[in-house]
């Protein structure tokens, strides 16, 4: 849409440098209508996300050690093809997560947004205060649009591990081989 409006912007507004406009149309390219990052996922975050606290390893570590309830959710994409995750590349988290792979996409498909919500309902019994922590890698939106769609969801304790799992390997933290939550429907 915004495409379409560009030659009657620049006809309207003369003098509007041209680059403001492009760099306008990039930023509206980046986000959702609804505020999701929905393009070059591996960029710099922002240092925090409201409804949730933002981790860094030693908060995580410590939260990890206070409490024995929290969920740790793993974002990390998956290649999905032909109804089934693909195994393309090992992929390890951080010990006793669940990897709910491709839900932090921005612009999530109805499947994919049942497959969050479901799998956050069994793993926090229905809870809206279970704390739950969500991650991906260091400097990717993916984990800050899933803790907003659990936010969005209603869920209040919420934690974003900005770091992510490279965050938890460099600090020499064991990781482990995971595997998705299964797809309804994924054989």
């Amino acid at each position: 849409m915004f495409r379409s409006l560009l030659p009657l912007l620049i006809a309207a507004l003369p003098g509007v440098c041209l680059p403001a406009i492009a760099a306008a149309e990039e930023q509206l390219a980046l986000f959702s209508t609804d505020g999701y990052r929905q393009t070059q996922y591996r960029s710099p975050t922002p240092p925090s996300i409201d409804g949730a606290q933002t981790l860094d390893t030693a908060a995580l570590k410590a939260l990890l050690e206070e409490q024995s309830d929290v969920v740790l959710v793993d974002v990390y994409r998956s290649q999905w093809l032909a109804g089934r995750f693909i195994d393309s590349e090992p992929h390890a988290n951080l010990p006793g997560s669940i990897w709910l792979a491709n839900t932090g996409d921005g612009d999530l498909q109805p499947e994919w947004a049942s497959y969050l919500s479901e799998n956050l309902a069994r793993a926090s019994q229905g809870n809206l205060e279970q704390p739950i922590v969500f991650y991906c890698r260091s400097d990717c939106w993916l984990g800050w649009n899933a803790t907003r769609r659990a936010h969005a969801l209603g869920y209040k304790r919420l934690y974003w591990y900005r770091d992510g799992v490279d965050g938890w390997e460099q600090a020499g933290l064991p990781l482990h081989p995971a595997t998705p939550e299964p797809l309804p429907g994924d054989e």
